[in-house]
Formats: structure tokens, C-alpha cells, sequence
């Protein structure tokens, strides 16, 4: 059996019918602040900064901002309680 970081994303990180090949440049140009609300949601044409299959589709807040990246902070249910995770990822 294979255990991999992409196992079982085959739906999750796939493009919508119509929409595969160049991304648009709208996409990366959206300006983050400190505190906004973001949702999480990864893209398979890019897989640089590619958020964690667990993350996906989640919602959480900014909390930092740099020129490549933005840290979120997320809450990760776990098997007894809830902890907030602090991730960095690419802007998209």
C-alpha cells in the first residue's frame, strides 16, 4: 500500500472541465492583509507551495505576509480537541 502526501487527491486537486493550462494572472495578484479570512484550496497545475491534502478547503486567518507566501492560521480537529496550526503557503 502506498501512503504518499497526494494519496487519494485525485478530485481534490484536479482543474474544473475547461479551466486546465495557464493560470490567470488575476489569481495571484490578490492583495492579503493581516487578519483577513482565507479560504484554502489547492491547485494541481502548480505544485510549488502546495497546501497539505488535510488543509484543503479549510478556512483560517492571516497572520503574516511575505513576498512569496502567506501564513494562515487554521484549526486542525484532532482525535480529542481542536489546536490551531500556523501553515505558510505560496499566494494562489
Amino acid at each position: 500500500m502506498n501512503r504518499g502526501k497526494r494519496k487519494g487527491t485525485r478530485s481534490m486537486f484536479s482543474r474544473p472541465f475547461r479551466k486546465h493550462g495557464v493560470v490567470p494572472l488575476a489569481t495571484y495578484m490578490g492583495i492579503y492583509k493581516k487578519g483577513d479570512i482565507v479560504d484554502i484550496k489547492g491547485m494541481g497545475t502548480v505544485q510549488k507551495g502546495m497546501p497539505h491534502k488535510c488543509y484543503h478547503g479549510k478556512t483560517g486567518r492571516v497572520y503574516s505576509v511575505t513576498q512569496h507566501s502567506v501564513g494562515i492560521i487554521v484549526n486542525k480537529q484532532g482525535q480529542d480537541s481542536c489546536q490551531e496550526n500556523q501553515c505558510a503557503y505560496q499566494a494562489y
